[in-house]
């Protein structure tokens, strides 16, 4: 038997002990603030339509989508993201209905902002949902997308939103130079105070199936695949340098996308850059997460709050997760 003081010195299980001993060294907390919802909206009104491979979540039109939007607010969900689901008849090759002042995306935000003003709106810049062919921009006969042509159609996308009342316009397409003529478009035009949420480490990721499958971006990219714009899950340091530019374009606030799979890019830009950091817990995290739950292989709630938890220690300042507003209802029972 050892003897008392030989061994160790230090005993770290000390603080482990008691309850309020763990609460007193926590150093890092989930709160609600953190949160911000992703949802699918449709251009039918009063359509509801639940996606196979994400269970629980659905695509929603605006009639339900004002009582999802209600609930943020009852549970003080800071913001949510729109991903609009637009009909076949209007994508096309040039993607034109991205920036209809009429469009799904303005009209809903409008919608929105009359009856919630308070709630932050966050909308997507990127084109595959508008266009025919699935991807992120404008491209040439060989297929291949072509960056200051896409760029040109995303600023009058990202003015339309701001002109709507969007609060943050959220650039995903992984163009090169986009947030700053983005940043010049709006503030020629006054919207000065529109924040940009620049998608800046987004990759080319295997995770993005389900998304696809809500959004009806699937079909029509067939075969074809986004690793001509979007990063090498291999790389890390060019995380680094697309932060860095974008930062110096204008970005106030940088994403990396996917999120459990790169919380070492999280950590990364968190202590190189020392700025708003999100992060995007994606389609199939949460398919990952909910068909293991569904099995009884996990505890849902458990496992759920421990890894949004793990996006704060990597260095998260907000999380977009599909589990947002089911998050934000337990947090409140844990009170």
């Amino acid at each position: 038997m050892i003897q008392s003081g030989l061994f160790p010195v230090t005993r770290l299980r000390r603080m482990r002990t008691d309850e309020f001993s763990r609460r007193l060294k926590r150093e890092f907390s989930l709160t609600v603030d953190d949160l911000i919802y992703p949802v699918f909206v449709l251009e039918d009104n009063n359509a509801v339509e639940p996606i196979t491979s994400m269970p629980g979540i659905e695509r929603q039109g605006l009639t339900a989508l004002l009582k999802t939007a209600e609930k943020c607010m009852a549970y003080d969900i800071p913001a949510i993201a729109l991903f609009p689901v637009i009909t076949s008849q209007l994508k096309t090759i040039d993607a034109a209905e991205a920036y209809n002042p009429e469009g799904l995306v303005p009209r809903t935000v409008r919608e929105i902002k009359a009856r919630f003003p308070q709630l932050g709106i966050i909308t997507d810049v990127a084109l595959d949902p508008y266009t025919s062919h699935g991807q992120d921009g404008l491209i040439n006969e060989k297929g291949y997308v072509l960056n200051d042509e896409t760029v040109t159609v995303l600023c009058k996308q990202a003015l339309t939103h701001a002109e709507a009342g969007a609060d943050i316009v959220a650039p995903s397409d992984m163009m090169d130079g986009r947030v700053k003529l983005i940043r010049d478009e709006l503030d020629r035009s006054n919207y000065i105070l529109t924040k940009i949420l620049s998608y800046s480490a987004k990759y080319a990721s295997s995770f993005y199936g389900p998304f696809r499958d809500a959004v009806g971006s699937k079909r029509n990219l067939g075969n074809a695949d986004k690793k001509t714009y979007q990063m090498d899950p291999a790389n890390s340091n060019e995380a680094l340098h697309e932060a860095g530019q974008d930062i110096l374009e204008g970005a106030d606030m940088i994403m990396v996308k996917p999120g459990l799979p790169y919380l070492d890019i999280i950590s990364k830009l968190k202590s190189e850059f020392n700025m708003p950091i999100f992060a995007y817990q994606v389609s199939g995290e949460f398919a990952q997460l909910k068909a293991a739950s569904q099995n009884g292989w996990i505890s849902e709630k458990e496992c759920v709050l421990e890894t949004l938890l793990s996006f704060k220690r990597a260095g998260s300042d907000a999380i977009l997760s599909y589990y947002a507003l089911t998050a934000a209802k337990w947090l409140r029972e844990a009170k």
